[in-house]
């Protein structure tokens, strides 16, 4: 189907909402579904299925298609991924996962990795940051697992995504500075990560590699990608902190 077909289907279905155009339209974009619940599983795959994604994402775009407004200089694409990465959000915040005792780990997390790069002048390793919290490398692990899930529901606190590094620059000129400031800083932090972490940081958020995808191209578990990304992210909010920038992904 070529896009003017498309543009002929998207016009027919504003003016008469007839149900069989709005079928063909979910058959269309379908895929988008896939895609965005495929990303987000870098922080649910240990706890929801990638099927019950997808089934919270479906409602995300049928909202997308029946709300979407054609004349707004909008691709439909980009505004239903927002609307579906929205609905499968909704969905787990109202599955109330995130207890206090997992917020404070998290916090515990993030004053290891900062405490020790400041005393050791370097990365920590695994085990010292284990022996810093009291525990073994496994259940330093386990940790990791658990506050995933902390990280993706705190998105939408007002804090910096790291998207900001490819983000449009602002047209105004102290927005500019410090939106260049910004992305400074975060680059040099995420040169600065151990390599497997760099690359699953660059895979997800620069190439949008689907959680699968990276662990394909790494040739390691998705549980693995899982828990290299949050020790990545973890770093990132560290060295953040220090110019008191709140790092949520």
């Amino acid at each position: 189907m070529d896009i003017k077909d498309m543009n002929s289907i998207w016009k027919q279905y504003n003016d008469t909402r007839d149900s069989q155009l709005k079928q063909l339209l979910i058959e269309k974009y379908v895929y988008l579904i896939k895609l965005v619940a495929g990303r987000l599983g870098i922080y649910l795959n240990q706890y929801v299925d990638l099927d019950d994604l997808i089934g919270y994402g479906a409602l995300g775009l049928i909202d997308a298609i029946d709300k979407f407004d054609l004349t707004k200089n909008v691709k439909f694409e980009t505004y239903a991924s927002l609307r579906i990465r929205g609905a499968i959000l909704d969905a787990i915040r109202k599955l109330d996962w995130v207890p206090r005792t997992l917020r404070k780990k998290q916090k515990e997390l993030d004053k290891a990795y900062t405490e020790l790069e400041f005393e050791l002048g370097r990365q920590p390793e695994e085990v010292e940051i284990a022996n810093y919290l009291g525990v073994d490398v496994s259940e330093y692990n386990q940790c990791l697992k658990e506050v995933n899930i902390v990280t993706l529901v705190s998105i939408d606190d007002g804090a910096y995504p790291l998207e900001m590094v490819k983000a449009p620059k602002s047209e105004m000129p102290d927005l500019q500075l410090e939106e260049k400031e910004l992305k400074n800083i975060l680059t040099q932090a995420i040169e600065s990560l151990p390599d497997r972490e760099k690359q699953v940081i660059s895979l997800y958020y620069f190439e949008e590699f689907t959680l699968k995808e990276i662990s394909n191209v790494l040739s390691v578990s998705e549980s693995r990608i899982s828990q290299l990304h949050t020790k990545a992210v973890s770093r990132l909010r560290a060295k953040l902190q220090k110019y008191n920038m709140i790092f949520p992904l």
